[in-house]
């Protein structure tokens, strides 16, 4: 356990005008709070703090930090109140430690309502003063590091999933990239323990082969670029296991078909340097086509700034290298940390260029209509791989990878995506729903008379714009949902021989938590909630004469669960009651899926995936689209379909069996559609809850050695 002396040092390096007197009293304070209290390791608590500190250290944070991180337990976990803080050491102090605090009582992995709406108070905690998250970033890494010691294995999963969905990438989004990395690994390893074990052992075999492969590549380096009169520091290292499994995974490819398991770090003293580096590697190994990537003059989101290329390196090996200043070389490793924003303006930095990201979510959260749509666009916004296009003044825009126009509109601002009807793409009129790509110059072309289309829902992808369209959406659909809920109830009075009045209607509100009659009708309107309801409610006596006759959505299909229960319902938000409908066998819809309905008459309607092929045929038929959605409650089983490649061997198919037996699926039905002498085809159907499920058995089957690849059928 760092001592308090080693502590004051360590800040004392790198800002000799830190408060020296109130670092010591808050160790001591926290020191005395905290007692007897003990960690689940074994360990005195007190040395979470100290080991929180020390992280930030390494960082160069300022003194207001480093006691933030002290101090940071005391008021959950000990007497101390946020008064005693305040007084012993200042409001600033207490202001950051209650932020700290309040996060601490934040669980993102609760159910998904609480999940959502807790990230809406993360978001917030961070806007207002960025301390906050740096010092809870490296709380969750402390406790990411002694995850193992605690013995109850879901609440062990659960913290990894909250790091590997939340805080890992929002330790990326504000630049602080060596936090972002060890926390992806700590989660990776408790999530796919088997997947890492393999990777590491691989790694270890192949440093056993190559000897100090590493070490022979960064003396060549080193030697070109000495002999090109370059002044570097040249350092190098393997890639992590997770983001050696992510590259397997996106390149659906095993261990040994991936070369660039390397990166190397060139650090020069200018940006002309960086240049001059790239063309003497360049002029000396062979390039790797479409690797080569300029951060320098494109910066990313959040600051980072390098030239990024692979090469066929030293003994042919491929490898991966960046090249930046010094200066560069510090943002890196330090990212919020090294622009020390929060020293003029209190830790605020939504206002900087690199944080625009952070201004967005602060908007989406504003237009989002609940929760659950903040944490979908916000868990979108944080993931996406960048592209960076341009204004026609030459402003950049950095997008999510997939970006069409539309979202470059709504980039530029909420106006100009509203009223967007074409744009320009490097001087070319292109669709609306055109993929930007790297360097696009954008024009986009307004009018006044223009509304958001809720066909756009179908290809944008930025939360900012999907917010945007889906209130538009909803404000317009309320209107007829609210007619066709009276047309509805209309019918069904006259059906039980009643008069339709708002009167009536008015007198059951409170039964189904509907503010208003327009309210009710919009429900009825849209299917959640149907119009026999309504009237047995307002004429109790129908309920005695005859059973309700509320359409059971039925799963039709061959697996196991429609066998054991026939007349479990399939909740979907938005079918027309009493019509009937199945699941297309093209794309195998699933929970998680964005899904529609097609209605062909005489067959009620059928189940896509937004995204089916088969759609194309019917894009020009709007009238047979309805626009649905999963219920939350469905727990119903349903059936995904896999592409399999597996290694013709003895035992494939009983290892493939168990993993998925062992992931919670349930094979239903199995099809070979090749066979030669080294390999099988195959399709299998698979019982599974929802579509994160099916991912979670096919990243199991892809970390399996006998299967080559693995992805979820379409078509």
């Amino acid at each position: 356990m760092m001592r308090q002396f080693e502590l004051v040092e360590r800040v004392k390096s790198y800002d000799p005008s830190a408060d020296e007197d109130a670092i010591n009293r808050a160790y001591v304070f926290a020191m005395k709070m905290h007692g007897s209290q003990l960690r689940a390791s074994g360990d005195p608590y007190f040395s979470h703090p100290i080991e929180v500190a020390g992280i930030l250290t390494k960082y160069r944070l300022d003194s207001a930090s480093i006691i933030t991180a002290l101090l940071h337990d005391t008021i959950e976990d000990t007497p101390a109140t946020l008064d005693d803080i305040e007084r012993l050491f200042g409001r600033e102090i207490g202001r950051l430690v209650d932020g700290v605090t309040k996060l601490n009582r934040i669980e993102l992995q609760s159910d998904h309502a609480k999940q959502a709406e807790n990230l809406r108070k993360l978001v917030l905690a961070m806007s207002e003063d960025i301390r906050v998250l740096l010092v809870k970033l490296a709380d969750r890494m402390h406790n990411m590091r002694t995850l193992h010691y605690i013995k109850n294995p879901d609440k062990r999963r659960r913290i990894a999933m909250e790091t590997m969905e939340i805080y890992a990438p929002l330790a990326e989004r504000i630049g602080m990239q060596g936090i972002k990395m060890e926390l992806e690994d700590l989660a990776f390893g408790e999530l796919h323990p088997d997947a890492r074990t393999s990777i590491v052992a691989r790694l270890s075999f192949l440093r056993e082969q190559g000897g100090d492969l590493i070490g022979r590549i960064l003396e060549e380096l080193r030697k070109i670029l000495g002999e090109a009169g370059i002044a570097a520091t040249v350092s190098g290292r393997e890639k992590t296991p997770y983001s050696i499994w992510q590259k397997m995974q996106r390149k659906n490819v095993g261990f040994e078909q991936l070369s660039d398991i390397m990166a190397f770090r060139v650090a020069v003293n200018g940006i002309e340097d960086c240049y001059r580096a790239l063309g003497v590697i360049h002029s000396k190994y062979p390039m790797v086509p479409n690797r080569f990537k300029d951060y320098i003059s494109t910066p990313k989101p959040n600051g980072y700034r390098s030239l990024h290329t692979g090469v066929f390196g030293p003994e042919r090996h491929r490898i991966e290298v960046q090249i930046r200043t010094t200066e560069m070389h510090e943002v890196a490793e330090l990212g919020v940390a090294a622009h020390w924003k929060y020293k003029q303006d209190g830790g605020n930095l939504t206002d900087g260029r690199q944080y625009r990201w952070l201004r967005e979510l602060l908007d989406i959260l504003e237009h989002a209509s609940n929760p659950e749509e903040f944490l979908e666009h916000t868990k979108l916004e944080m993931f996406s791989d960048q592209v960076f296009c341009f204004t026609p003044k030459g402003d950049l825009i950095s997008l999510p990878r997939g970006a069409c126009p539309v979202d470059f509109a709504y980039a530029v601002h909420s106006q100009v995506g509203d009223t967007c009807v074409g744009a320009k793409v490097n001087g070319r009129i292109m669709p609306l729903r055109t993929q930007l790509q790297n360097g696009d110059q954008v024009d986009i072309i307004t009018s006044k008379a223009q509304t958001p289309n809720p066909t756009w829902e179908r290809f944008v992808v930025t939360g900012k714009a999907r917010a945007r369209v889906r209130r538009y959406i909803r404000t317009q659909q309320r209107a007829q949902y609210t007619e066709l809920g009276r047309a509805i109830l209309v019918r069904a009075f006259r059906q039980e021989s009643y008069d339709f009045t708002e009167k009536a209607v008015d007198g059951v509100l409170r039964i189904f938590k509907a503010p208003t009659v327009d309210d009710l009708l919009a429900m009825v309107g849209e299917g959640t909630l149907t119009a026999r309801e309504v009237v047995s409610s307002i004429f109790p006596e129908l309920k005695a004469s005859r059973p309700d006759n509320v359409v059971a959505l039925k799963m039709r299909g061959k697996s196991s669960s429609d066998k054991k229960d026939k007349g479990s319902a399939v909740p979907i938000k938005g079918l027309i009651p009493g019509m009937a409908m199945h699941f297309a066998g093209c794309c195998h819809p699933l929970p998680g899926d964005r899904i529609v309905g097609i209605v062909a008459t005489g067959k009620g309607v059928t189940i896509h995936t937004i995204d089916c092929e088969n759609l194309e045929q019917v894009v020009d038929q709007p009238e047979r689209w309805l626009d649905l959605a999963w219920d939350d409650s469905d727990s119903n089983a349903h059936v995904g379909r896999i592409d399999l490649v597996v290694t013709n061997e003895p035992g494939a198919f009983g290892a493939i069996s168990t993993v998925i037996a062992k992931n919670m699926g349930n094979i239903t039905n199995l099809k070979i559609t090749n066979r030669t002498t080294d390999f099988f085809e195959m399709i299998i159907d698979i019982e599974v809850r929802d579509v994160k499920h099916l991912t979670n058995v096919i990243a199991a089957l892809r970390a399996t050695p006998v299967i080559n690849s693995v992805d979820r059928a379409r078509n």
